[in-house]
């Protein structure tokens, strides 16, 4: 049976939480954006230098829904999963657990759609997905729970 989503792990630091000794909200997206870069650094390096590159990946949505406090120390776990996959852009949502004591809390809920791009001569065009990277996230689809997954355009370009 495969993994439902992919997962990176965190520690939660000082320098992340507030006077209150919570985390501040914009730390969940930073998370993400970790999570994001660790799937393509195991399952997708190739992309990797396609960014050094001219193809860009951009956050073009976003949202979020915070529904417990974390604090320092606390070991958060982020798992990524795939849930739209059109022929230029990914749909992706995370839940953030905390791990204590033996218990998985979800203490946070977001979503982020990212438009692949392609830079030349100063501009930017809208681009396919590359192939490695769309292979690999739909690995981790959520298909079954009613998201569309699909090579369509998904009514955007």
């Amino acid at each position: 049976m495969r993994k439902q989503y992919f997962e990176y792990r965190h520690v939660v630091g000082f320098d992340e939480t507030n006077l209150l000794g919570t985390v501040y909200d914009v730390n969940y997206i930073r998370w993400q954006g970790q999570c994001r870069e660790m799937f393509l650094l195991k399952h997708a390096p190739d992309v990797l230098d396609e960014l050094s590159g001219d193809l860009v990946l951009r956050c073009v949505e976003s949202e979020a829904e915070l529904l417990a406090d974390v604090s320092a120390f606390d070991e958060v776990a982020i798992r990524m999963r795939l849930e739209e996959l059109t022929l230029t852009q990914i749909r992706v949502a995370f839940d953030v657990v905390r791990m204590r004591e033996g218990r998985e809390d979800v203490v946070a809920r977001s979503r982020q759609r990212v438009m692949c791009l392609r830079v030349a001569g100063g501009d930017t065009t809208p681009a396919q997905v590359p192939p490695q990277l769309g292979s690999a996230l739909e690995a981790y689809a959520v298909a079954s729970v009613g998201y569309p997954v699909g090579s369509g355009t998904g009514g955007r370009a």
